[in-house]
């Protein structure tokens, strides 16, 4: 079959499951967990063979976008990328990428990946996607039901139905996450995990979504229609997306459509839910004792540590969760994800800015932290990639000075535009108009003294940006 398909990474959804890691700003699929790439990379490159596979489109909204462009750049792939105004669950944004491959190519066959996710066995992935190609040309839109290998509560299940062709199978139904003994009866029986990824043929997802939501179908395609184009990304119309109801795919069309097909997988994979589905998937110690980071242990067992700087140690503890960054700390049970879920709710009331972001805030020309604060003083740690520049802008209640610790700058105050080399610094008066850029090939890397009576980052006024935010 020479027909290639489209991969559609949904890259969208702000989970907190791994909290204190992933967050409202940079979610987990942008983490870097089980080494040097992302999940979001991994996914990307895991459908990046040119024989099998099209230029990918990722669908994910605003705030997300320069992450998504800096993480295809850094791994060399390209896609198209759509921007959701708003959040509507899978079900509309499967739409959007549906219609968009058909402008593409009106046979699109489309394959639906969560970018979160992990799978181990490449090549048997790859040929799961050939047994799908197969059954989406021929009318059906299978998802991948994975061969479970526990009973596990975690994930909905699949009940295979009759044969459609090799070891693919009709769906006989859907059923939600189970209780401990329902998930163990449901092994006996065959039943297979709901992966949540799926291939079809964009015209057949398109026919079915209407057949139960019309409606959605038509202002999701006008959002298309009506999209904008910026900086390389394709601005789904607000208007018309807002429109669309929010629901996921499995409840818009798979539990209604007698074209649903499942291809029984077994190729390692996991949704990475929790931290102990991290701790699975991780290089242990003949203790069990998993680390991403600096850790030592000492008489532990099955113990998990992700740590961002500070050294963790633990000693005499059995089957705990350390998680540290430079401004939470997670301690939890191993196996209790609703209790971090629980957790984290308890924490959106009484200390919400700690769900949402992180110490170290990424933009689209670098990064910065903050490292000290007072009433009337806060230092930041500022990095600007190569060729990277802040926007043209002024603030009204603060001054700032900055000195250079690594690369060179270029630096606009007012009408004076200089160069600013390691161990050098430049004063920014309280109302002038400024701008800082790395014109280097290496990280310009600064330090930010900011004195004056308001120090928040709302009190910015861009005048120029590179990225359209002014």
């Amino acid at each position: 079959m020479d027909r290639r398909i489209i991969p559609l990474i949904m890259c969208g959804g702000a989970g907190t499951r791994l909290w204190p890691a992933s967050r409202e700003v940079r979610p987990k699929q942008f983490l870097s967990l089980f080494g040097k790439r992302s999940t979001f990379q991994d996914t990307i490159l895991r459908v990046s063979d040119k024989a099998l596979f099209e230029r990918p489109i990722v669908i994910t909204n605003t705030a997300y976008r320069f992450m998504v462009l800096e993480q295809l750049t850094e791994i060399g792939l390209e896609a198209d990328i759509l921007l959701e105004p708003v959040r509507r669950d899978s079900g509309p944004a499967i739409v959007a990428g549906a219609v968009f491959a058909e402008t593409r190519d009106h046979e699109a066959t489309v394959l639906a990946l969560a970018a979160d996710h992990v799978v181990g066995d490449t090549a048997a992935f790859l040929a799961a996607c050939r047994q799908g190609l197969v059954v989406a040309s021929s009318g059906h839109i299978a998802t991948f039901g994975v061969e479970p290998e526990r009973a596990a509560t975690e994930y909905g299940y699949i009940s295979p139905g009759e044969i459609i062709s090799g070891d693919v199978r009709s769906v006989a139904k859907f059923v939600e996450k189970p209780d401990p003994a329902t998930a163990a009866e449901y092994i006996k029986a065959g039943y297979l995990w709901n992966s949540g990824n799926f291939m079809f043929r964009a015209s057949v997802l398109l026919d079915e979504y209407r057949n139960v939501d019309a409606g959605s179908v038509q202002v999701v395609s006008d959002a298309i229609d009506k999209a904008g184009r910026d900086l390389g990304f394709v601005m789904l119309d607000p208007e018309s997306f807002a429109k669309a109801d929010a629901i996921s795919i499995d409840y818009a069309v798979m539990e209604k459509t007698a074209r649903a097909a499942v291809v029984p997988v077994s190729y390692g994979w996991s949704d990475v839910g929790s931290w102990h589905a991290v701790w699975e998937l991780s290089d242990k110690d003949g203790q069990g004792n998993a680390a991403q980071g600096t850790a030592v242990f000492e008489d532990s067992r099955n113990c998990n540590v992700s740590t961002d700087k500070a050294l963790v140690a633990l000693e005499g503890v059995d089957d705990l969760v350390v998680v540290a960054t430079q401004d939470a700390v997670l301690v939890s049970r191993q196996k209790d994800a609703n209790g971090l879920k629980r957790l984290v709710a308890r924490l959106r009331t009484v200390a919400p800015e700690v769900t949402e972001s992180h110490l170290k805030v990424h933009r689209p020309w670098g990064s910065y932290q903050s490292v000290d604060n007072g009433d009337r003083h806060q230092v930041k740690r500022i990095a600007v990639k190569a060729g990277g520049r802040l926007s043209l802008q002024k603030h009204h209640h603060r001054s700032e000075h900055w000195i250079v610790v690594r690369g060179t700058a270029r630096v606009t105050v007012n009408e004076l535009v200089k160069i600013v080399h390691e161990n050098e610094s430049i004063y920014i008066p309280i109302g002038a108009i400024h701008r800082l850029e790395n014109p280097g090939k290496i990280l310009l890397e600064l330090i930010e003294v900011q004195t004056g009576s308001y120090l928040g980052e709302d009190d910015i006024i861009r005048i120029e940006d590179d990225y359209q935010r002014s």
